[in-house]
């Protein structure tokens, strides 16, 4: 390639001078957002009383942005091309909106923000001012799929989205901080997991300014052969375009476009033409240019363009110094607004009509507003794939692999739609039925004896959470379904991931042109409780803790006590929209408490009274048993069981929590329960031993309001852990059957005295179930092969 000649032959004189004034225009509305409260096409000379009393927003990284944004506009329109934007530098927030104004898509979104002067002042204004706008690429911002304000994850949401939108190129500016990050240096193995048969296309622009907020980046200052070798050994032909003269840069990058375009275009046609399917190597672009480019080279005898100090905002004190207003005024003018804009305010019509029309425009896309492009899943009937439970108890079912059959037909039933996402943990979370109708998606090389892997794989494992949650996450918000199955105890690396992703469907409810997108369905498996091969480091409950500090509009919590109930919650899950849903189940054996029909109508009340556990016969109980979480519930039967042999006239009411939040209020949270409801349930006075799958600290949390919580008294995981059996397990945390029932007899009052036989044979119990632990390292059988035995009535066996 003769890059000198193919640049030069890349844009005519004419393409290039109307390029260069969009980009110009770009930039001149990026400095206007950032400093002007007034005058917005400088009619009259600055005053202090036109700048913005609170200076916000970042330059450094936006001109570099207008300038991406300006040349896939001008592929877009050569190439009728259907892409999209994401753009890891989220502080290029004014850079974006700008661009979304001058193609019109923010005025027909913000009818109120014309095409025109009064617009433009309103553009200005809102930016990073009170009642305005975020400072970031924020989900205000049509177009977005990313805002960015925490770096990392704007290539894996760039994948995410391309999954079987195999139209769509997906253009991802990664910047040059941002690729410091772990999960940005993971994510350029995305494209082992990308089909160009039946996959889009991502595009990644790495954007070398060259500095952080006060440092170099490490990318910028690495030799560029060491650089070169890094995106070629991640799979990438890469491109640098890198300069500081804008007609060079302009059209060396139109060149580079084109180029990759190209290639792009012949990697997806030779994977569709029916031949073998190999992985490709993909084009991507480094571009060099200055930080802060075209802003103020010096400031008081101090160089800013080109350094970290262009980063924010160059000129900062403005309203007070003479000289930084002047400075802002030339450079203002140096975009020369007179030619970019109309007398009205608007954009000149050569500007008007150089940008994509309608849905071909970035921030018009309807794959950047998911809502618009779901489609309901064809789910299958989930009753038919349910345990037969003719007794409580029985059969003993792995709930997650009772699950697994029917997300297999899931799957094959919405084959463009519906990925199962997780670290390498499908098999071990028992929903390897799902590789009976498909693979895992793999492009890479392929040995015998692979299990499951080709590029039509619908199951989508990596061993980086970190992918999986940002594959899945722009999966979701270009209109797809997914479930992100993990370990409990390691889904937490994930969690500044879910916080952002709780904050964008938190702002989207407000936001009335965003439609809501499917739920992040989480299936947290293989957790705290049952650790047979690993230990202490893999028990931790606490994912759902972070959770529910969200805003209780977003999120759901559901801990289904058997596999019926699983599956009739993960049907609900599927079927909603716009929440984060937790999913806790276990994948090892364990009794089947509820019929089909018993689960679906379980799982709508979310909590009930298990009248076949009971012993209050319809009357005020001596004691509440509660239990929320599988194992939880057994110990809780297992312990109702033995108050009904050794206490017989006690009144015990057995109560099973299976979606969290109904524990909170209804001022609290939708799915809260009104005070008098739960008094209903829980009484209003009597003892209520509550046992719980996580910290139980949180029940204490979600009920400090409700009239009886002095009464309640909860057992839980209190960071008691080794590699042990299961029931060693939960006598390390007092959640054991023995422990409930010393409870019991501690809480209700006047049970001391006359149960202390019983109470001295529950501590008895417990040490001979240690006992027996270390002596045959495993459970004894009394305890391991209890089962629950409905209680018959005398008068008619």
């Amino acid at each position: 390639m003769d890059t000198a000649l193919d640049a030069q032959r890349a844009l005519t004189d004419d393409e290039l001078r109307r390029l260069d004034a969009y980009w110009r225009a770009a930039n001149y509305l990026t400095v206007g957002q950032i400093y002007l409260l007034g005058n917005p096409l400088l009619r009259e000379p600055l005053t202090p009383d036109d700048i913005k009393p609170r200076l916000l927003g970042h330059w450094g990284t936006s001109p570099g942005l207008n300038l991406i944004y300006a040349h896939l506009n001008r592929v877009i329109v050569a190439r009728d091309l259907n892409a999209m934007l994401v753009t890891g530098p989220g502080h290029g927030g004014p850079a974006i909106v700008a661009n979304t104004w001058l193609e019109g898509t923010w005025s027909e979104r913000y009818h109120d923000v014309a095409r025109d002067e009064t617009g433009m002042a309103r553009l200005f204004r809102q930016f990073s001012f009170p009642g305005g706008i975020p400072s970031h690429v924020a989900a205000d911002v049509p177009g977005s799929i990313h805002e960015g304000g925490e770096l990392g994850y704007a290539l894996s949401h760039a994948y995410g989205a391309a999954f079987d939108h195999p139209d769509l190129v997906v253009a991802c500016v990664v910047g040059d901080g941002e690729a410091e990050t772990g999960p940005l240096a993971g994510s350029w193995l995305s494209n082992v997991f990308l089909n160009p048969a039946r996959d889009g296309a991502v595009l990644p622009i790495l954007h070398l300014n060259g500095y952080k907020i006060a440092n170099p980046t490490v990318l910028a200052r690495v030799p560029e052969a060491d650089l070169l070798d890094l995106m070629r050994g991640s799979g990438y032909e890469p491109y640098v375009v890198a300069g500081d003269d804008p007609s060079v840069v302009h059209r060396t990058l139109a060149a580079t476009m084109d180029r990759a375009l190209d290639e792009i275009a012949t990697i997806q046609r030779r994977a569709r033409s029916g031949g073998v399917v190999e992985r490709p190597r993909w084009p991507m672009i480094i571009l060099r240019t200055p930080k802060g480019w075209t802003g103020p080279h010096e400031v008081d005898g101090t160089e800013v363009e080109g350094t970290y100090r262009a980063h924010q905002v160059p000129l900062s004190g403005v309203r007070d110094n003479p000289a930084h207003l002047a400075e802002l005024e030339r450079w203002l003018r140096s975009y020369r607004p007179e030619e970019l804009f109309d007398a009205t305010g608007a954009p000149v019509d050569e500007l008007r009509t150089l940008p994509p029309r309608g849905d071909r425009r970035m921030s018009a896309n309807p794959v950047t507003n998911g809502g618009v492009v779901l489609r309901d899943l064809a789910l299958p009937d989930f009753g038919a794939y349910g345990v037969d439970v003719p007794e409580p108890g029985q059969p003993m079912a792995g709930a997650t692999g009772v699950l697994g059959p029917w997300i297999r037909d899931v799957i094959a039933a919405n084959p463009q739609t519906f990925r199962l996402f997780g670290p390498d943990e499908v098999a071990s979370n028992r929903l390897g039925a799902a590789f009976e109708v498909t693979d895992r998606a793999w492009m890479a090389a392929t040995v015998p004896g692979d299990d499951h892997l080709s590029p039509d794989g619908r199951v989508m494992e990596v061993l980086s959470e970190h992918l999986c949650q940002g594959w899945l996450e722009g999966y979701l918000l270009a209109g797809r379904h997914g479930v992100f199955t993990s370990y409990e105890a390691f889904i937490h690396i994930v969690d500044s991931m879910l916080n952002q992703h709780a904050k964008w469907l938190k702002v989207t409810r407000a936001i009335p042109w965003r439609q809501p997108i499917a739920s992040l369905n989480y299936l947290l498996s293989s957790h705290v409780w049952r650790q047979d091969h690993n230990g202490f480091s893999h028990q931790d409950p606490g994912f759902i803790d972070h959770v529910v500090n969200k805003k209780a509009e977003v999120v759901r919590v559901y801990l289904p006590p058997d596999a019926n109930t699983l599956l009739a919650t993960m049907d609900h899950c599927l079927r909603s929209r716009h929440y984060i849903n937790v999913v806790v189940a276990g994948k090892q054996p364990a009794p089947s408490w509820l019929t089909v029909d018993e689960a679906i109508q379980h799982t709508r009340r979310g909590l009930g009274i298990w009248e076949w556990a009971s012993t209050d016969d319809d009357s005020e109980p001596d004691v509440v048993l509660a239990c929320c979480g599988d194992v939880p519930t057994l110990e809780t039967l297992a312990a109702a069981d033995l108050l009904r042999q050794h206490l017989p006239e006690l009144k015990v009411r057995l109560v099973n929590v299976v979606d969290l939040m109904r524990l909170q209020p209804d001022t609290e949270h939708p799915h809260g329960l009104p005070d008098k409801e739960f008094d209903t349930i829980f009484t209003p006075d009597r003892p209520v031993i509550f046992a719980y799958h996580g910290y139980p600290w949180l029940i204490h949390r979600l009920t400090y309001r409700r009239s009886n919580h002095e009464n309640l008294h909860v057992r839980g995981y209190k960071e008691e852990g080794t590699t042990t059996t299961p029931f060693d397990m939960v006598m390390l945390n007092d959640l054991d059957r023995f422990h409930l029932v010393i409870d019991v007899i501690d809480r209700v009052p006047g049970l001391g005295a006359r149960a202390a036989h019983l109470r001295q044979q529950m501590v008895d119990a417990r040490q001979a179930a240690r006992d027996y632990t270390r002596r045959y390292g495993e459970d004894d059988p009394q305890v391991a092969e209890w089962r629950w035995v409905r209680e018959t009535d005398p008068t008619n066996p």
